[in-house]
C-alpha cells in the first residue's frame, strides 16, 4: 500500500517540478538578467516600499518581482476573498509537508508505521501541497495579467521589449513560488 502511495505521489511532484522549471526557472535564467529601463514617473513603488530613491534601470527579474508584488497587492484590494484564498493555499503548502514530517517521525519512533510508510506519507503530503499550489496559480496569473496590461497602457517601460521581459519575469516568479518551499529547496536552480 505504501509503495502505491509513493508511486502515485511521485507523478504529481515530477509534473510540478517540470512546470516550475519550464515556466519559471528557465524563463528567469534566459531573460532575467536583461537590463530594463522604466519611466519613474509612471512606475509606482511596491506596496510598503519606503525608499526615497528608486532605480530607473534594473534587471527584468527585479522589475518582474516588483510587478508581481504590485499585482498581488492590487488583487487583494480588488478581490480580497480570492486573494486570501490563494494566500491560504500558499500557507498550506508551506506548513503541511514539515508538519507531516514531524508526525511521521513520531509515528516511526513509536512503531506505528514502517520507515517506508513514513517516507510515502511525507511525499504524498508534499504532492498534495504542490498540486494545490498549481491549481490556484491561474488566479494569480490573471492578477499579474491585469496589472501588466495597465503598465503597458501607461508605457511604464518606453521600450516594448523591456516591458515584455518584465511581464514574463513576473509570471516566471509566480510559477517559481507556486510550489511548497520543500520542493523549491530540493529543486534549486
Amino acid at each position: 500500500m505504501f509503495r502505491l502511495l509513493l508511486f502515485l505521489s511521485l507523478f504529481p511532484i515530477a509534473i510540478a517540478l517540470a512546470a516550475r522549471w519550464w515556466f519559471g526557472i528557465r524563463v528567469l535564467a534566459s531573460i532575467g538578467n536583461q537590463s530594463c529601463r522604466c519611466n519613474l514617473e509612471r512606475w509606482f513603488p511596491s506596496p510598503g516600499d519606503e525608499a526615497v530613491i528608486h532605480r530607473a534601470e534594473n534587471t527584468a527579474e527585479e522589475f518582474g518581482r516588483e510587478l508581481r508584488t504590485k499585482a498581488l497587492a492590487e488583487w487583494a484590494e480588488r478581490d480580497p476573498k480570492a486573494a486570501k484564498s490563494r494566500e491560504g493555499t500558499r500557507r498550506f503548502g508551506m506548513a503541511v509537508p514539515p508538519l507531516s514530517g514531524i508526525i511521521v517521525i513520531f509515528a516511526v519512533l513509536v512503531g506505528k508505521i514502517p520507515i517506508m510508510g513514513a517516507f510515502a506519507i511525507l511525499i504524498a503530503a508534499t504532492a498534495v501541497s504542490a498540486m494545490f499550489g498549481l491549481l490556484t496559480l491561474p488566479q494569480e496569473l490573471s492578477a499579474i495579467s491585469k496589472t501588466a496590461r495597465r503598465i503597458r497602457e501607461d508605457r511604464s517601460f518606453p521600450a516594448g521589449d523591456d516591458g515584455d521581459a518584465v511581464v514574463r519575469c513576473a509570471v516566471a516568479h509566480a510559477w517559481d513560488q507556486a510550489l511548497p518551499p520543500i520542493l523549491r529547496w530540493v529543486h534549486r536552480s
